[in-house]
């Protein structure tokens, strides 16, 4: 069956997508997912902690940590399309920019345990970053190549699971590091080195890169540039744009919760919940998707983020930052397989890596502002409007997933019926 200029044949006439009898996870696609586990592991012990450094050890508020977490993506989003790019010129190049990725983050991120001003905390979450930028658009293509026709979905979401487990693990670690040996934060960094070393030796020694189109003889590709994206794909990354200016960092969650009295192992304990609840429905979103169709997946997902978001702007107890927290989880969790997995379904399968570029690109940019304008209404009209305002963001970004890359998917409004 011939590659069409993005991949139609991903979806029939009714919007569903073809599966082969039993979802199938590859060999490539269990060690990258074990790659995560670890990485996120490592990742987990540091993240949620950052706000408690800057709010509590360092004297910053939500502004710092909307500079922190959007200057850091900034400085990545370029690297991302250009690793996305580059990667699809070789055969081995997605798995050796993957490697330098996991490197540098697992390098950098313990170093944070000797930072002093939050400047300092800002310079090392931004090499963090790069390390991401570096790692996640070949990994990404390398995910998708290796998933077979009718389970990309599933692969996508399985990784996502093993994403969320790791950084169950990692702050269920933390909680009790805190609550049995009354560890400083710092120490904490420190010890994240090992499971962030497991990760890279995983990826190094477990995953071998299978033949791309276009790999096998080295041929140069074609970089993929905005004009060369399938009209779906650039319309689904205008919608991310919305959304992404919706989806505040995660790490605010534990500043709302620290502002309400929650105590540092509390804290903890609630963002393992948060993973928790993705990991428990990332794999099967992912399922879901390769049968019903990504766009609904993601669609049903970003409506339920605006929904909590919404919660999230009225609660004013522990116990309900707790609740919302718990469903927003399990909601997000469904539609993250699905939102990367809808890339390759459009994109030129020989330019993959080209395409996550875009993906990343997109997302890193548009950080930047959301980051520091979400923080700016924190600080200056306090954490209910932040929410309110970034609630009503993703109800800008389902409308036009509604109206324009459903339609241009070949699939109509009618059609979409099941989960919406």
């Amino acid at each position: 069956m011939p590659i069409l200029a993005y991949n139609q044949v991903s979806q029939n006439k009714e919007g569903m997508l073809p599966v082969t009898s039993r979802p199938v996870l590859t060999r490539t696609v269990l060690i990258l997912g074990l790659v995560s586990l670890f990485n996120d592991f490592a990742s987990d012990m540091i993240v949620p902690l950052i706000p408690l450094l800057l709010a509590s050890v360092l004297g910053a508020g939500a502004m710092a940590l909307g500079a922190v977490d959007g200057v850091a993506e900034a400085l990545s989003s370029f690297l991302k399309l250009w690793s996305g790019r580059a990667s699809d010129r070789g055969q081995n190049r997605p798995k050796q920019f993957a490697f330098a990725g996991y490197l540098l983050s697992n390098l950098v991120r313990p170093l944070l345990g000797l930072a002093g001003s939050w400047p300092v905390v800002l310079v090392l979450r931004s090499l963090d970053r790069v390390g991401k930028g570096l790692r996640s658009a070949p990994r990404d293509a390398m995910l998708s190549a290796a998933a077979p026709e009718g389970s990309r979905g599933f692969s996508f979401g399985f990784h996502r699971a093993m994403d969320n487990i790791g950084a169950v693990a990692g702050s269920l670690v933390v909680a009790l590091i805190f609550a049995f040996y009354h560890s400083d934060i710092k120490e904490v960094f420190y010890l994240s080195a090992l499971p962030g070393g497991i990760a890279v030796l995983l990826l190094l020694w477990g995953v071998r890169t299978a033949k791309t189109p276009g790999a096998a003889d080295r041929t140069p590709v074609k970089a993929l540039s905005w004009s060369d994206l399938p009209n779906p794909l650039q319309q689904y990354l205008v919608a991310l744009v919305f959304f992404v200016f919706a989806r505040a960092s995660e790490m605010f969650l534990v500043l709302r919760g620290y502002e309400l009295g929650m105590s540092p192992v509390s804290l903890m304990l609630m963002w393992s919940m948060l993973n928790l609840g993705k990991s428990l429905t990332s794999t099967w979103g992912g399922k879901l998707s390769d049968r019903l169709g990504r766009n609904k997946l993601v669609l049903f997902s970003w409506v339920s983020f605006s929904f909590s978001f919404y919660l999230f702007s009225w609660v004013q107890h522990p116990l309900g930052l707790w609740i919302t927290t718990g469903w927003f989880g399990l909601t997000t969790g469904l539609g993250e397989g699905a939102e990367r997995a809808v890339i390759a379904d459009y994109a030129p399968r020989e330019n993959l890596g080209g395409a996550y570029g875009w993906y990343y690109l997109v997302v890193g940019l548009a950080s930047v502002p959301a980051g520091l304008a979400f923080g700016t209404i924190w600080q200056l009209w306090g954490a209910s409007a932040a929410f309110f305002v970034a609630a009503t963001f993703a109800l800008l970004a389902c409308a036009w997933i509604k109206w324009k890359v459903m339609a241009l998917s070949g699939l109509s409004v009618r059609d979409e019926g099941g989960l919406m």
